[in-house]
């Protein structure tokens, strides 16, 4: 199934998120020779495809894991979960509906 992890950052924490991407990244890629990620990305914190020292609000990553419990735990070693780029990360179920 397929399940969406929304995180909000942490106010402050773009040094953390800079010096802790490459990690990050290669759990992504990870998923991605899996075939298992659907997409993932951040969100900027002002309107740009580069915010900048304005940093970003949180991520999103929507990939597929066998249960609830296992997309948890994956989410909870995210690099930047365990550097505290994040300040909440949440967990839900996800259908995709939209393209077929």
């Amino acid at each position: 199934m397929l399940y969406a992890i929304i995180s909000r950052d942490r106010p402050d924490s773009l040094s953390q998120r800079r010096a802790t991407r490459p990690a990050h990244l290669e759990r992504l890629h990870a998923l991605q020779q899996a075939g298992r990620l659907i997409l993932a990305g951040p969100h900027p914190a002002i309107d740009a495809s580069d915010p900048g020292e304005a940093g970003f609000t949180g991520s999103l990553v929507v990939a597929e894991f066998s249960d609830l419990q296992t997309a948890q735990a994956w989410a909870d070693a995210d690099p930047y979960a365990l550097a505290g780029v994040y300040a909440e990360v949440q967990v839900k179920p996800f259908l995709k509906v939209l393209p077929t």
